[in-house]
């Protein structure tokens, strides 16, 4: 992978809030095909990066590339077109209570596609993005019908329906039990191979550190602290390093 271009770069960024320096110097690059795992503890800014590379949050300082561009530099319609092909999945799922399943992934459609798009198309890509995660029979119920695990493949779902050449995972087990924590992260690796998508996937989860990332990136003290496959950082003695592996 070091002689592939990166599809997206974090160059020496740093963010801070007052005196909470939570970005130092950090950077990382994400490859064609990817999961790169962003492994750190609870308010370590995990969060934060991740925002950052979607521009929800501005750093103070540093570079983000993606695709080739500098998204400093883009406007806010650009910005726009550039995250329809960057998908999110948010730790809290963010669906619609007050709409449909079927609603809720038409959602993403009526900013991206034109109507007459919609007219012709959105049924399938529905249906289609369904089948994806398995919930086809799903279509006209509402999200206070669904379990937690199917929520977030509902709201998997609904980032997959524009095709996104990339995947932002924040904390995608979380608040599920093993079963379907081992459930969501099987189904991200098959999105994977099916659409050839990378992702950035932020958690503290072991077990989807450990089935999903194909590198693992450790955030500690707002840096790019340690860096290789989860088996690498697992023989790691650093005492930082090995605070995380404890009990493994």
């Amino acid at each position: 992978m070091e002689a592939e271009k990166p599809i997206i770069e974090v160059k020496v960024l740093n963010k801070s809030f007052g005196e909470n320096h939570v970005l130092r110097d950090f950077s990382l690059s994400l490859f064609q095909g990817e999961n790169l795992v962003i492994l750190g503890k609870s308010g370590s800014g995990k969060s934060v990066l991740i925002k950052c590379i979607i521009r929800l949050i501005e750093p103070d300082s540093g570079e983000i590339i993606i695709f080739d561009q500098d998204i400093s530099e883009l406007d806010q319609d650009e910005m726009d077109m550039l995250r329809a092909d960057v998908g999110f999945l948010f730790q809290s799922n963010a669906l619609y209570d007050s709409m449909t399943v079927r609603q809720n992934l038409e959602f993403p459609l009526r900013r991206h596609w034109t109507k007459e798009e919609r007219e012709e198309k959105a049924e399938a890509a529905v249906l289609e993005a369904l089948e994806d995660v398995g919930l086809s029979h799903t279509i006209d119920m509402m999200p206070a019908e669904l379990s937690g695990g199917m929520r977030k493949r509902i709201a998997l779902a609904r980032t997959l329906i524009l095709k996104p050449k990339v995947i932002l995972y924040d904390e995608p087990t979380t608040g599920l039990d093993p079963i379907t924590g081992r459930e969501i992260n099987e189904l991200m690796l098959s999105i994977q191979k099916k659409y050839k998508t990378a992702a950035i996937i932020i958690s503290h989860d072991m077990n989807c550190i450990r089935m999903t990332g194909n590198r693992v990136i450790m955030l500690i003290d707002g840096k790019n602290y340690a860096e290789g496959s989860f088996d690498e950082l697992l023989k790691n003695t650093d005492p930082k390093v090995r605070d995380f592996f404890e009990g493994l």
